[in-house]
Order: structure tokens, then C-alpha cells, then sequence
């Protein structure tokens, strides 16, 4: 956006809404949909603790997302890439974590696999565990931050106030990625009915417990 644009703010409100309506709505929308680790990881819960449950993971990973999009436009990305370690740790980690609770899965273990003998919905494992896995989840992806910095940063006019901006952008974002996750919980839900009723419980802890370690590995090693 270029500098000259008249600084009013019905001139800001109509270029916005024209730039994002035309190119950043389907752009941030192919990009969200595309399978990744949150999105791997909102399927693999709808699997094995159900749809509503999810729903708090889904709370934890936008606002890992918000905060993540906030940065990348004030420029606190820029500091955080230039301490390296600290990123890695957080990303080792998360990743770790998420492996070994993969493994859990597979093998029916933990709080997070089915339960044979149980209605396939844990309760075990606690709303505030859940938001945190997807708020670490969302912090530590680095292909998240990479997107950020290279995307927003072209649709903000810093000649502009940049709270307007900035919210006008986070709402858009989020209710795009909050679609997208209610998406593939909603599938991982599906898969679940069709092998319970199958009675197909183990298989279904591997497949929950196979994505988790891919996203684990992927957080890890990405």
C-alpha cells in the first residue's frame, strides 16, 4: 500500500477492505486449510477426546496465532529470530511433549487415547492442558511465524495507525483459522464414529497417535 494515500480514516477502512476482500481473505483461507500442525493436531483430538472438547485446544491455538500475527507485524518477530536458542528450546520441547504423547496414544495409553471400555470421550485430561497444547502448538511452529513475517507485513500501511489495522486483520485471521479447526475436528470426529462402530478402538488410538507424533516430529525437527 502506497504512502500517499489520503490519511483519513474512511479512505483507510475502503482500501483495506478492498486489498483484503480481493487478495488476502483467499489467500489466508488456501493457506489455513492446508493440512499443517494445528490443523493435524484439532483432527487428531476430534479423534480420540471429541468435538467439544477440542473446542479448548482450539482456544489455545488462536490465541498462539493472534499473538503470533500481532508480533510479526510490530516487529517483534525480527527480535525473537535473532535468539535462536530460546525458539529452538520452546519448539524442541513442545515437540518432545507432543511425541511422547503420541506414543501414549498408539499404544492406548495415557489420557488422551480411548479407552476401550470407556465412551471414547477422556475427560481425564484438563481444558487448561488442552489450550496449552495448542497455544504452544501455534508459538513454536516456525512455518507460522515465517508465514506471518512474509504475509502481513505488505498489507499494513505504517503511515496509518496501526491498532485499526492490526485488529481489522487479527479478525479476519482468526475467524478463518477458528473455521478451519472446527473443519478437521469435525472430520477427526467422523473417523472416530466410523471405527467405534467397527469396534476398532486401537486402530483408531494409532491413526489419533501416529498424527500427533507427526506433528511432534514435525514441531521438532521443522
Amino acid at each position: 500500500m502506497s504512502s500517499d494515500i489520503p490519511s483519513t480514516p474512511f479512505a483507510l477502512k475502503i482500501i483495506m477492505n478492498t486489498t483484503i476482500l480481493t487478495v488476502f481473505i483467499p489467500t489466508f483461507l488456501f493457506v489455513s486449510l492446508t493440512p499443517g500442525l494445528c490443523m493435524t493436531l484439532s483432527m487428531s483430538l476430534g479423534m480420540t477426546i471429541g468435538f467439544r472438547r477440542t473446542f479448548w485446544m482450539m482456544y489455545g491455538e488462536l490465541l498462539g496465532v493472534g499473538l503470533v500475527a500481532a508480533a510479526s507485524v510490530v516487529g517483534v518477530a525480527t527480535v525473537t529470530l535473532r535468539y535462536p536458542a530460546i525458539f529452538l528450546l520452546l519448539k524442541t520441547v513442545g515437540g518432545i511433549y507432543l511425541g511422547f504423547v503420541g506414543f501414549q496414544m498408539c499404544i492406548s495409553k495415557g489420557a488422551m487415547a480411548i479407552n476401550p471400555e470407556a465412551t471414547g470421550k477422556n475427560e481425564s485430561i484438563s481444558g487448561h492442558q488442552l489450550a496449552m497444547q495448542g497455544f504452544v502448538t501455534a508459538i513454536a511452529n516456525p512455518k507460522g511465524w515465517a508465514f506471518f513475517i512474509a504475509l502481513l507485513p505488505p498489507f499494513v500501511d505504517y503511515q496509518q495507525p496501526l491498532a485499526p489495522q492490526l485488529s481489522y486483520l487479527l479478525g479476519i485471521i482468526l475467524f478463518i483459522e477458528f473455521l478451519s479447526l472446527i473443519l478437521y475436528a469435525g472430520g477427526g470426529r467422523t473417523l472416530n464414529h466410523l471405527l467405534l462402530k467397527q469396534g476398532n478402538v486401537k486402530l483408531l488410538n494409532r491413526i489419533a497417535g501416529t498424527l500427533m507424533i507427526g506433528v511432534g516430529f514435525w514441531l521438532a525437527l521443522g
